[in-house]
């Protein structure tokens, strides 16, 4: 069985969102999700196995994004959580290498 582990740090809320992803045929996926978010914890508590390929041949339309949308309805519209999950999928089934993804911000002289 492969496995890996990601951790989201979603900003300036402070929430932590880890993510265990299992897969014993590099296709269909389990996410073990754990957050300090109330909207994630309850998206945890929905998320089935997931068929890798359906879904990012699905795009945003996919069920693990149709699940972020209804349970995430009200968190920021730019939390990284989503995007997160969805790499932690593609990093188990093997679809995409597990690298660090990153967003960084600074002030600029006025």
């Amino acid at each position: 069985m492969k496995q890996i582990k990601g951790t989201i740090n979603a900003g300036v809320c402070g929430f932590v969102t880890e993510a265990i992803g299992s897969s014993d045929d590099g296709q269909h996926v389990t996410l073990a999700i754990t957050s300090d978010c109330d909207k994630v914890q309850r998206l945890a508590a929905l998320v089935p196995e997931l068929d890798a390929y359906s879904e990012i041949g699905a795009g945003f339309e996919g069920e693990l994004l149709r699940l972020v949308r209804e349970q995430m309805r009200g968190c920021c519209s730019g939390c990284a959580v989503p995007a997160g999950l969805f790499k932690a999928m593609q990093v188990t089934a093997g679809l995409a290498l597990p690298r660090p993804v990153s967003i960084e911000f600074e002030r600029l002289p006025s």
